[in-house]
């Protein structure tokens, strides 16, 4: 057990890679199809979104705090959702208790929304009670998204077709769910939280590597560090608080789950940490820009941990899927961000399928390490 005592599980270790892929193929079989795609396509209705302030020649989705100073945003992962599969049923009934319970200002899904055919419609059906709710959106892909009969670009295109969705494109780096949002006073119009989100891709792309997940490439970290300036610059010099969201976790997440010394845990460890094994930087270019305070991802569906180390929140969202695919971690849920106006820490707990809170801290004042 890692980190003297405090709450943490790891279960015994599964092939993951075969199992995925054997789910995959038994989802993909015997599936009907519940909402015409075409139909869907058609649902061009808009609701009131987030203004997209023009700045430095860039634009992007500003919210703004409500009128008690607070923004809550809800994280969903891994729905792994097949349109007309049985197994998937669990997934959509989850997604629309969150939205009902939490009733958040934003959802951002952290990847694998889908998996299996058809991708589109699979696609659809599971965001589409956010849709209903008309609460604003952004999705970061995970590495299954793109397996199917999609292109990650032309799921990306799906997605932004949504009312309610605030993805931008950024064109010319890797990936395709790269974007920063941002959160500002409505009485002064400040900024006062960055939200960045990453397309962490697929799989390995250097030769001499392979078989690894995929990592966050360079080009990538310039565009962010090259965005983080321009924030910073425009504040007076000082760093904005930031956020990152994506679906692979870092090598460093692995790394502060080794060091019982210098490290905190809350939540759940069902499994050792999947993480690429190309280190491409981005956890040091986050220190060097002195913004982000915490990364948010999916992808190991037992884990729901969240880990205090050298000054960096590894969040993991709750599993938010189904049966498609190896969860332990049972039930079901989402993670919950609540942020106040003027407040540099934020709020967060687990909210479980069913209704049950779990994880309720305040960071950083609930991680300071027990003497």
């Amino acid at each position: 057990m890692k980190n003297n005592g405090f709450n943490s599980l790891l279960k015994k270790q599964i092939d993951r890679r075969s199992f995925l892929k054997g789910s995959a193929l038994l989802g993909m079989t015997g599936m009907v199809s519940s909402i015409h795609g075409a139909d869907m396509a058609d649902r061009t209705n808009e609701f009131a979104l987030p203004n997209k302030e023009k700045k430095n020649g860039k634009k992007y989705p500003d919210f703004k705090f409500n009128k008690e100073g607070k923004f809550k945003i809800l994280q969903l992962t891994d729905t792994h959702y097949i349109a007309g599969n049985p197994n998937s049923v669990r997934a959509l009934e989850n997604v629309k208790q969150m939205l009902d319970i939490e009733k958040p200002d934003l959802v951002i899904h952290t990847g694998d929304v889908v998996f299996g055919q058809p991708a589109e419609q699979s696609a659809r059906e599971i965001l589409q009670p956010i849709v209903d709710r008309k609460i604003p959106f952004a999705v970061a892909f995970g590495n299954h998204d793109e397996e199917f009969d999609k292109t990650r670009p032309e799921m990306l295109d799906i997605v932004m077709s949504l009312p309610g969705n605030v993805n931008t494109k950024e064109e010319g780096i890797f990936g395709v769910t790269n974007c920063a949002l941002t959160i500002s006073s409505p009485q002064s119009n400040k900024i006062e939280r960055v939200i960045y989100l990453f397309d962490s891709n697929r799989g390995a792309t250097i030769e001499d590597i392979p078989k690894t997940y995929g990592h966050i490439h360079f080009d990538q970290i310039a565009w962010y560090r090259n965005q983080s300036e321009t924030f910073t610059k425009n504040n007076g010099g000082i760093p904005i608080p930031s956020f990152a969201f994506f679906h692979i976790p870092l090598p460093e997440h692995k790394e502060a789950t080794r060091d019982d010394v210098n490290s905190a845990m809350r939540g759940n460890r069902g499994e050792n940490v999947a993480s690429p094994t190309i280190n491409s930087g981005l956890f040091v270019s986050m220190k060097e820009m002195k913004d982000v305070d915490a990364v948010f991802v999916g992808h190991d569906h037992n884990s729901d941990f969240a880990i205090y180390w050298n000054k960096m929140f590894f969040i993991y969202g709750r599993f938010s899927g189904c049966d498609n695919v190896y969860n332990d971690l049972k039930p079901n849920g989402a993670r919950v961000i609540e942020l106040t106006e003027g407040d540099k820490g934020f709020h967060s707990w687990v909210r479980l399928f069913g209704g049950a809170k779990e994880q309720d801290f305040i960071y950083p004042k609930d991680f300071v390490r027990a003497k």
